[in-house]
């Protein structure tokens, strides 16, 4: 059965995939892949470039971040114009694009779980924490214990 293209597809990608980190640090990668992300969050945003400048701009307390600083942010050939960890907070807010935290992190074998998800790490640390000790439990109930008290 041929499924409907925009019908997401939960079994052929995991939706909270296992990571191992990145044994070299590619700073032109991570810088490249950032970018085009970043883009992707404008492309994606229901707001136009101007109004994310000025909502970056209430968000960092200043007067004003140009459009010119989002295309220089966005630009993969603009290798000298990072952008720094408030100003990616607020740009991350100002396109309401939570993911991007991912995008940063997924390199270094982390996993970025937002809001309630989390109880889900919880509840199988849980689980494995409960499987632990019934096995303690098991090994000690292996041997009969010889009860002496009360005995004459």
């Amino acid at each position: 059965m041929k499924r409907h293209p925009k019908q997401m597809d939960f079994f052929n990608q995991a939706v909270f995939p296992t990571r191992t980190a990145s044994e070299t640090l590619d700073l032109d990668r991570f810088r490249s892949n950032l970018k085009r992300e970043m883009a992707r969050a404008i492309r994606e945003c229901p707001f136009d470039r101007d109004t994310i400048a000025a909502r970056m701009a209430l968000y960092l307390g200043l007067d004003k971040v140009s459009k010119a600083a989002l295309d220089a942010y966005t630009a993969e050939s603009k290798t000298t114009h990072d952008i720094s960890m408030p100003r990616f907070k607020a740009f991350v807010r100002a396109t309401s694009a939570p993911w991007l935290w991912d995008v940063v992190v997924s390199d270094d074998g982390l996993l970025l779980l937002e809001g309630d998800e989390a109880r889900l790490a919880e509840i199988a640390r849980i689980r494995q924490e409960q499987r632990l000790l019934a096995q303690e439990l098991k090994v000690l109930q292996a041997t009969p214990v010889t009860i002496r008290r009360g005995r004459k």
